[in-house]
Parts: C-alpha cells; structure tokens; sequence
C-alpha cells in the first residue's frame, strides 16, 4: 500500500493537505509545525479513533486532543494505491459520533468498496491489527522500545514457524482458557455456582438439623412447663380455698362486730337522751371557754398593774411650799443675794472714802495746830473730821446689816450653790408634774379593769347560775364528751356494716382441691410464677411455631440430602474438567514458548545485520529475548550487555534495528512511518540510518518526519 496524498481537520490541522511519493519522504518541520498530528491522523484514518477512551491525569484522550482548533467537525481523506487500485477513503463527524462517517471508494470512478469499513479498513489495508502496526510499522522516539502484546507475538509466532498466520494454536488456547474459565474464572464459572450450591445446600441442612434440635428442646421445655404450670395453678387452688375459709372466719368477725356496734350506739343514745342537744353542748361550751378566757385575761391585767406612785420629796428649804412658791421664793431669795452682795460692795467703798476722809481731815488739823493757821482753817478741818467719822461709822453699821440678811438667805439653803437654787425649784416643780400625771394614769387604768371585773362577773353568774365557773365548764364539757361518744358510735356502727355487707358481697365457694398441693410458695410468688410460666408457654409455642415454619421452608431432609449428593458429583465432574484444561493449557503453553524460540533466531539475526549496519561494525553481535528484550556486544566484548548499559543514542538504534526487523517480516507491504525517530543519531550513524531507509524504500514506503535538516542534507550527499 502506498499512501499518496492526505487531507485533514484534525487538531492543529485545518483543511490542510500532505502529499506523499513511493520510496523515501522526508518531511522536515519546525516543532509544533503538526508533524506528530500528521501522524496521529494517518492512524486514526485508517482505524478509527476509541471514543470510549477517557483522561487520565497525565493523558488526554485522542477524541479531545485532536478535535480541530477551528471549532470545525474532525474529518479528513487519504488517497492511496492498493492493490493496484488508487482509492480514497473518508471519514466525517457525524453528529456527536467522531469519524462515525466512512467511505471507501475508487478515487477515478467514484464506486464504493464493500469490502472496507469503518472497523476493519487498517487490518484490510495493511494486513495487521493497529497493535502490531503501532509495534511494528511506526516509529516515534518515545515509541522505540518495542514491548509485546497478543496480536504481535501471535503474528510472529505464526509467521516465522508455519508461514500461516490463521492462528489455530492461538485459537484453541483461547477456546482451552475459555473453557477453563467457564468451569472457573476467579469467583465465577459453574464450580463456583456448583460449589456455591453445594454451600447453601449444607448450610439449609445444617441449619435444618439445628432447627430439629431446638423444636426438640422447645418440646423438652413446653412439657415441663406445662407441669410447672399445673403444679401452679393447683397451688393456687389451695391458697383460694384457704383464703375462702378465712374470708368467712372473716365475715363472722365481721357480723358480730356490726352487732356489737349497734349495741354501743344505742347505749350511747340513751345516755344522751337526758343530755342538752349538741347544738346547745356547742354554744355553752364555747361560751363558757371564752368566759374562763376573759378571766385569765383580766386576772393578768390586774397582776400587771403597777403600783400606785408616790408624790416627789420636797426639798427642806421648800418644806410646805407648793412647787410655784417655791420657783417664785428660790428666785427672789437670788435676786437679794445678788443685790445685797453689790450693796455690800458699794458700803466697802464707802468706808474706805470715809476712813480716809478722817485721816486727811485729822492732818489738816493738826497742820492748822502746829502752823498756827487761822481759826477757821482748823474749824474746817475738825468739821471735815466729824463728817468723815460719821460716814465711817455708818458704812459699819450699813455693811453688818446687810450681812445679816445674807447670812439669814444663805442658811435656808445651806451648802447649796445660789446658782441651783432655782433649777432646784424647777426640777421639784417637774417631779411634782410628773407625779401628778402618773397618778391620774394609774386612778383611770384601775378604775377600767374595775368596770371590766364588774361586767364579766354579770356575765359569769348569769352562765354559772351561781356556780363556780369551773364547775360549769366540767359539766358541758361532760355533754360535749357524751356527743362525741355518741358520733363516734355511729360512724363505728356504719363502718361495721359496711365491713360486713362488703365482705358477704365478696364471699365466693371455692371447692376444696382434690389434689394433694406440693408446694408452699406465699400467693404472691405463686402468682408471679404462674404468670412467669404462662408466659415462657406461650412464647415456647409461639417459638415452636416459627421453628416448624422455618424448617417447612428449608424443604425435606432427604430431598437437601440427595441435591447435595448430586452437586458433590457434578462438583467432582467439574474439577476433572477443570484440572484436565489446565494440563492442555500447560502443554500448548510449553509448545508454543518452545515455537517462540524458535522464531527469535531469525528475527535476532536481521536485527543484528542491521545493527552493526547502523554502528558501522562496532556491535557485531545481537540476541533477542523471548520478550524482545535486546543484549548486544561490542568487538572487544567478551560478555552480552543489556541495553540499560547503553547510551541513549545506541539504544535507539537497537530498537530501531529491531523495528525494522520486524516490519520486514510482518509489515512488507505497509508504509513505514518514523517520527523524530533519528534525532539522538549522530551524523555517522544518521547517515547509516539513511542509508537502511532508503534500501527499505526500494519495496515500500517511508515516511520520516523530522524537526532537523540534517536528513535532506546527508540524502542528497552533502
């Protein structure tokens, strides 16, 4: 097949078209010039792009990365050569079905190709699945390793030893596992759904067998309490018929009580016929109670009273004066003791002026005397003596009377101060206030309680009639104690016939048991037990019941019994069966790695042709693992290294070795397609790698896409 033109809308691609030629196309571009995109369309254009396939967190599904950057529906057209027919295929969005729309017609005549479709058009076009082409055909830089899968190792197993690539072996390995997995599949398959069987089956008759043993039990348990419950209720029985008897030892008692009662009443009603009427007992006898109240009351009213006051002490110096004289006598007897005491002042001064009157009238005579003064002179001084003398002896006269009068003033109070003689007036004045006013207190208070005595004895002789008070009271109180004798017997009286219609109203015949009683348990535990057991009965029975149902819906024991004798046997069939596939899958398993083997040689030998091709001799020797891992040595290498002891740029031309060598044998008709699959080459081996390519593409197509221009430089020998 060979690919000659493509048109595109498909990610970055916009109506854009490529054109291709038979042999060797290089196709040099920048980055990001759409070179990866070119190749993603030409595998979705001939299989198909998943729609299934969702994002991962590091991926973005095909559907979604490639959807047109113009906001156009995905579509694209390859031209090709096939067969020795050109043909162009298509495939269009269709509503929101990507690429659901494909064509294959021939491009001159314009007729539809029945024999291509949608979902086989990659497998008819080149031969192989999209697996085994991705493995094979095409060649990315991140895609160089190449790892197996099914398809590819079916392919090359199938080619390289039979030359037939129908896949009979592989076909009945899948028809062994399926058989396998039918009998078992992890927990699925019919040993499973057997073994599954079998459990419920044993697990229905184990739980069958435990449902016997505990409707067994139950019974067990239902017999004895249903004797527990007759012993019971025999018990019970006895306990009635004693408690009759004692009910109507009861009523005896009772009877008899009523009769006496009804005789104490009567009795009693006799005794209070002479009697005043309660009504009359009532009234007297609170009245008599309140009497002996008030009394008690005034005899401490009385006790209460305080003593009659005594009038003041007069002082002895108002001895037989009343409290105004003596106020009035206290301040008159100041006011003279004031006066008299200036007046006595006053005479001293003139004593003194007249003493010294004498003695300067007594020198003027006798200076008159001595100097012989004239008469007159002398005359004048001896007159001046005598009046002086005079006015001496009358101020002495004056002052002792004055002094008597203070003395006689002053001996009526004593010792006393004169300036409390009138606040001692006052203050008996006051006393004799107060006394007056204490004693008019008093004269009102006893003559009141005089009055109150006078009225409560009336109303005393007129309850008493005479008699003591005492003696009233115990008498009414003696009427008062009868009538309550009296209510009291009647409430006795109709208590006791209460007591006794009530009990003939509850008395009941019990018959006496006819069997013996065993047990002695009081009448309330009797009863609690006998509720107890009736109680366990009936959940025992109702337990019983759901047992019975529960075993009914499990089946018949001997039909679970011979189900599972028939399970045990397919069971035992089944694992024949099973361990019967496995040894088949064991033996074509061993018969086909023993097949693989032998197509490694072949591959490994193109493989290492290559190789050394590409490193210019240095790696003369290449082995190919069974799962197509690569080891190689150098010439001065004794020992087989893996790639991992390689560079980077060794191992890409390893597996491109590798690739190549399995594209001749299962691609020979399909175009080769690398993407930036040589750029870690250096300029030697690149060369060498051009080299190979072009040889390659004398019988079929390549297309390398490339971001340097290295490649069209060395291809045309520069």
């Amino acid at each position: 097949m060979k690919i000659l033109s493509m048109t595109a809308t498909f990610g970055k691609l916009d109506h854009q078209t490529l054109t291709l030629e038979q042999g060797l196309n290089i196709i040099e571009a920048p980055n990001e010039w759409g070179k990866s995109t070119w190749c993603a369309f030409l595998i979705s254009m001939l299989y198909g792009i998943d729609t299934s396939a969702r994002n991962t967190k590091t991926t973005l599904a095909d559907k979604e990365r490639y959807a047109p950057w113009s906001g156009s529906p995905m579509s694209g057209r390859m031209e090709l050569e096939w067969n020795g027919r050109n043909i162009t295929i298509e495939r269009h969005t269709k509503g929101r079905l990507i690429f659901g729309e494909f064509r294959a017609y021939e491009t001159d005549s314009g007729l539809d190709i029945p024999e291509l479709t949608a979902s086989n058009c990659g497998q008819m076009l080149l031969g192989i699945e999209r697996s085994v082409f991705l493995r094979a055909g095409f060649l990315r830089l991140t895609d160089l390793p190449v790892t197996q899968d099914d398809a590819l190792r079916r392919r090359l197993n199938n080619l390289v030893t039979t030359g037939d690539e129908s896949g009979t072996g592989d076909k009945l390995a899948q028809t062994l596992k399926d058989l396998k997995n039918k009998c078992r599949f992890n927990r699925t398959g019919l040993l499973p759904q057997a073994e599954n069987e079998r459990d419920q089956l044993q697990r229905k008759l184990n739980q069958l067998q435990e449902l016997n043993s505990q409707q067994e039990k139950c019974l067990t348990r239902l017999s004895q309490l249903e004797d527990m419950i007759r012993q019971l209720e025999n018990h019970k029985a006895t306990l009635e018929y004693e408690a009759s008897l004692e009910d109507n030892r009861r009523i005896t008692q009772a009877i008899q009580s009523h009769k006496e009662a009804e005789d104490a009443y009567q009795a009693q009603l006799a005794r209070c016929a002479q009697l005043p009427s309660q009504e009359e007992t009532t009234h007297a006898l609170q009245l008599g109670k309140n009497l002996q109240q008030q009394t008690q009351q005034l005899r401490g009213q009385l006790h209460a009273l305080p003593a009659m006051p005594q009038p003041p002490q007069a002082p002895g110096v108002f001895q037989d004066r009343t409290p105004e004289q003596a106020i009035d006598d206290a301040q008159a007897d100041f006011s003279a003791m004031q006066s008299g005491t200036q007046r006595k002042k006053s005479t001293r001064l003139w004593k003194l002026v007249g003493c010294i009157g004498c003695v300067l009238s007594a020198g003027l005579a006798a200076v008159s005397i001595l100097l012989s003064l004239p008469a007159p002179l002398l005359i004048a001084g001896l007159a001046l003596l005598l009046l002086c003398a005079g006015l001496t002896v009358s101020g002495f006269i004056r002052e002792k009377g004055i002094n008597r009068e203070l003395n006689r003033i002053l001996t009526q109070y004593g010792n006393l101060d004169p300036s409390t003689w009138v606040s001692l007036a006052a203050n008996y004045a006051s006393a004799q206030a107060a006394y007056q006013q204490a004693n008019m207190a008093y004269l009102t208070q006893k003559a009141e309680l005089a009055e109150k005595e006078a009225a409560l004895t009336s109303q005393i002789e007129a309850f008493t009639q005479g008699k003591p008070l005492q003696e009233a009271l115990d008498f009414w109180q003696q009427s008062a104690g009868a009538q309550e004798a009296l209510e009291a017997a009647k409430r006795n009286l109709a208590l006791a016939k209460s007591h006794a219609e009530t009990l003939q109203a509850m008395v009941k015949t019990v018959p006496q048991p006819t069997e013996p009683d065993t047990l002695n348990a009081p009448w309330e535990n009797t009863l609690f037990l006998l509720s107890k057991a009736t109680e366990e009965l009936q959940l025992n029975r109702q337990r019983l019941g759901q047992l019975q149902g529960q075993a009914e819906a499990l089946g018949q024991e001997d039909d679970i019994r011979k189900a599972l004798k028939a399970v045990n046997h397919r069971i035992e069939k089944l694992e024949d069966t099973y361990q019967a596939l496995e040894l088949a899958l064991r033996a074509l398993s061993s018969a086909s790695n023993e097949l693989q083997r032998r197509f490694a040689p072949r591959i490994s030998k193109r493989a290492q042709e290559l190789f050394c091709k590409l490193t210019d001799g240095r790696y003369p020797r290449l082995t190919l693992g069974e799962d197509l891992s690569l080891s190689t040595a150098a010439e001065q290498e004794d020992v087989l290294h893996s790639i991992q002891w390689r560079s980077d740029g060794t191992a890409d031309q390893q597996y491109l070795a590798l690739r190549l060598a399995v594209a001749e044998e299962l691609t020979p008709n399909a175009p080769l397609i690398l993407d930036d699959a040589l750029v870690r080459f250096d300029d030697v081996r690149l060369s060498q790698a051009l080299q190979i390519l072009k040889e390659e593409a004398e019988s079929k197509q390549v297309l390398l896409f490339t971001c340097q221009s290295r490649e069209k430089f060395l291809t045309q020998g520069g």
